[in-house]
């Protein structure tokens, strides 16, 4: 066959990757499989690097680590890159350039959405979607087609400082979510789309002790069942293209070259036909930290026979080695072409051959405002009402607000790891020989800063660049007046005379905001979240707990509002105050949001997406542990609480959210038998008792059987977020099929098996307000991947006033 045969755009991918595979020297096809720091081909005006003549000689076949502050800037360097991949390579092969998309493209110019907790405090995944498909026209844009996100994994341990990037506690809601942002970001027509990239297979979200990288110790059926949920979600119903390893061993196998993870769980069992690409570094910890392999060479030739299609950011165990290893006689040319084939058929599925270059002009105004208004109503959905003894809303205009803490006039908490404001601090602190703690980050590209990354004060940055406000700016735009202290930082008292002022403040005013929180960083600066920044007590810190005393103390009005990614656990004098606001990380309209919630603007409907423990000492304490486990345990006889020093429920539950108006659910129907391969359908109205509109989530929760097993006492099975005007009432259904229900049986197999379930209706996931059962019947069912069924069907019926 001819050498331009896979040019073919008649073809399918797939044959067009085998195509051009047979035209490909082993050096060629081992170039695929591994990326290159882009300073090493261009410089920052799209002229050749340094050495770029060597480097274009091999080509790398992904780029790694590229943006900058400026749309246009990243445009040309992407644009220069394919040029020279392209033009000057023997095959002309386009590069795949990747970036993180977390919850933003991670690029100057480009808005930030809230936090990942705080998109899935949103329960709205039709908005994550819209969110994702304004990222995905932002990447394609500027060349990038494939995104570093999202983060698929569910976070059980809130002293895990990297909980705030994931959708929470729940298996249910994280595959909703997921579902949403994949879809958004690949779109209906991968040429269209960019390739989404599941991180971190698998259990990196229950790391051992809470310590980022730690082993996750857990058994086969509960890996299946509860911790690839979203990825095998997202593989099924939204053809996910690409998953990112974990740095954790599991069952003692660093995931990375794990070939019962990468290949027998993910594409054996899940179904998964897309590429695996490594996690930064992956190999160097595989040989340096967890010693599972003697040198670069053995940890690549593990890695290519457990099916990690790419290494990232840069070839330590691929490149040469994997060339040598071949050559040698080790590895089987096969297994790399098998790599390399899903490689260069993620290349062909996304056009790249046909189109590899970005667009020539970027409207810059038009770029940063994209996004902005659904970034604003995300940040609005996210605020959590957890406490509200009458004191909220408070009213417009009338009343003099004592803004206290240290959230309280500052903007940078809310643009945490993987936003680019915190990524460009954190580079420009690197460049000033700053050391930190962040995995898989280079400072190679130091040589670049002067002209992409222009120093400017991070304040001044965010308020210029984003239009962030604080919340004390926020909140003067309904205050009467407004006084502003500090009190404390996030972990450091600053004495007796700080903490004066800000009683002071309190006694003048007629009201108090009390901001405390977390802020998560990368590598330097005062943090209490973010990767590599963990925490062996989850409480508050110390600091903001002696401000809160002291505040509290004045007796005025109290409202906290708490800035946080995950739980904390929280003294008293916050438990007590009159009104809790619980805030995610929420980009530029955080504070904004928050602001509008407290006096009415906006009628909060943020609901928990993990639960707040009462103390560090009951972790975990997630709402769906098993049956007899945890605070799902009976009482012990003669005994009041399961703890003898204190509750072992939360304090406050998953799903947890109030409104300034009244919601009732009634009139449940629902049926009660099908067999195993069929749907039950549930339905309760609910109903808007009070006098203004809110949106309401009504949240189905499902406890099944099995033989021979402990199952969750329960189980997030469907939710629907209903808006409704004062008055109204509207009736929701949830089509439930018994595929939904599967579990990992005795023999392994995933099975459906007859039996009853329990179920109830409620808005939280401790609240039974409606409850029911049905019946599975017929025989067990043992289904593939494909035969299951993995959220439920929800409809919402026409109003009645």
């Amino acid at each position: 066959m001819s050498i331009q045969d896979h040019h073919d755009a008649t073809l399918p991918p797939h044959v067009r990757a085998e195509l051009l595979l047979r035209e490909m020297t082993l050096r060629e096809k081992v170039d695929q499989l591994s990326a290159v720091w882009p300073w090493t081909l261009v410089r920052p005006d799209g002229s050749d690097a340094a050495g770029a003549e060597e480097v274009i000689k091999r080509a790398p076949g992904h780029v790694a680590g590229l943006t900058a502050d400026d749309p246009q800037r990243l445009a040309l360097l992407v644009g220069a890159i394919q040029r020279q991949y392209v033009t000057r390579t023997r095959l002309g092969i386009p590069a795949l350039v990747h970036q993180e998309a977390l919850n933003g493209f991670l690029a100057g110019g480009h808005t930030v959405f809230p936090t990942g907790t705080g998109l899935a405090a949103t329960w709205s995944p039709d908005l994550v979607r819209e969110m994702a498909d304004v990222i995905r026209q932002q990447m394609r844009r500027a060349g990038f087609r494939q995104a570093l996100s999202p983060v698929m994994d569910v976070a059980l341990d809130p002293r895990w400082g990297r909980v705030h990037e994931t959708y929470g506690e729940d298996p249910y809601l994280s595959a909703a979510m997921s579902v949403a942002y994949t879809r958004g970001l690949q779109g209906e027509d991968l040429t269209e789309g960019v390739i989404a990239t599941a991180k971190h297979f698998l259990g990196y979200g229950l790391a051992s002790g809470g310590i980022n990288l730690s082993a996750y110790e857990g058994g086969a059926r509960r890996t299946r069942d509860l911790y690839a949920y979203p990825f095998e979600a997202a593989i099924q119903l939204a053809g996910l293209r690409s998953v990112m390893n974990s740095y954790a061993d599991v069952d003692g196998v660093p995931a990375g070259i794990s070939r019962e993870v990468l290949t027998h769980l993910l594409r054996d069992t899940l179904g998964f036909d897309g590429f695996v690409a490594s996690d930064y570094t992956t190999l160097e910890h595989v040989v340096d930290r967890q010693r599972a392999a003697a040198s670069p060479a053995e940890a690549g030739r593990l890695a290519i026979l457990a099916g990690l299609d790419v290494e990232l950011p840069k070839p330590f165990g691929y490149g040469d080695n994997l060339v040598a290893e071949v050559e040698r006689g080790s590895l089987d040319e096969r297994d790399v072409d098998a790599c390399v084939l899903r490689v260069l058929r993620a290349k062909f599925e996304l056009g790249l051959f046909e189109n590899p270059y970005p667009a020539e002009r970027i409207d810059l105004d038009a770029t940063a405002a994209e996004g902005t208004g659904l970034s604003r109503e995300l940040a609005e959905r996210a605020v959590v009402l957890a406490k509200n003894d009458g004191l909220l809303p408070l009213t417009s205009g009338e009343l003099s607000v004592a803004v206290i803490g240290p959230h309280g006039d500052v903007t940078a908490p809310h643009f945490p790891t993987y936003t680019y404001p915190a990524w460009r601090e954190m580079t420009l602190r690197m460049a000033q020989g700053a050391l930190g703690n962040q995995v898989g980050v280079e400072a190679g590209m130091d040589d670049w800063n002067d002209v992409l990354y222009p120093p400017v004060d991070q304040e001044t940055f965010l308020r210029e660049r984003h239009g962030a406000r604080s919340l004390a700016d926020a909140v003067s735009d309904h205050a009467s007046s407004v006084l502003v202290e500090q009190g404390c930082t996030l972990t450091r008292s600053l004495g007796a005379e700080a903490i004066g002022a800000a009683v002071d403040a309190a006694e003048r005013s007629d009201v108090v905001v009390l901001a405390l929180g977390g802020a998560s960083l990368w590598f330097t600066g005062e943090r209490t979240e973010g990767e590599g920044s963990d925490s062996a007590d989850i409480s508050l810190p110390a600091a903001q707990a002696e401000l809160a005393e002291a505040v509290a103390s004045t007796g005025k009005p109290l409202v906290v509002v708490l800035v946080q990614g995950r739980a904390y656990a929280l003294p008293e004098a916050v438990r007590n105050a009159a009104a809790v606001v619980v805030a995610p990380y929420g980009g530029p309209f955080g504070p904004v949001a928050v602001a509008d919630v407290l006096f009415g603007a906006v009628n909060p409907s943020g609901k928990l997406p993990y639960s707040i423990p009462r103390h560090t000492g009951q972790i975990p304490v997630y709402h769906h542990q098993p049956n007899g486990t945890g605070y799902r345990n009976p009482l012990p006889p003669g005994v009041d609480r399961l703890y003898l020093d204190l509750e072992a429920t939360p304090l406050h539950p998953f799903g947890h959210g109030l409104s300034y108006t009244e919601f009732t659910l009634g009139d449940l129907s629902g049926d009660t038998e099908t067999d195993t391969s069929g749907t039950v359908r549930i339905s309760a109205t609910v109903s808007n008792e009070g006098a203004v509109a809110g949106a309401a989530t009504v949240q189905l929760y499902v406890r099944a059987g099995a033989t021979g097993l402990t199952r969750p006492a329960q189980q997030l099975a469907g939710f629907a977020r209903i808006e409704l005007a004062a008055g109204e009432s509207r009736r929701v259904s949830f089509g439930l099929a018994a595929a939904q229900l599967g579990h990992t049986d005795l023999a392994r197999e995933f099975t459906v098996e007859p039996g009853q379930v329990d179920y109830f209706l409620g808005f939280d996931s401790d609240d039974h307000r409606l409850s029911g059962s049905f019946t599975l019947v017929g025989e067990r069912r043992s289904l593939s991947s494909g035969q299951r069924s993995f959220l439920s069907e929800v409809r919402v019926e026409g109003s009645a006033a």
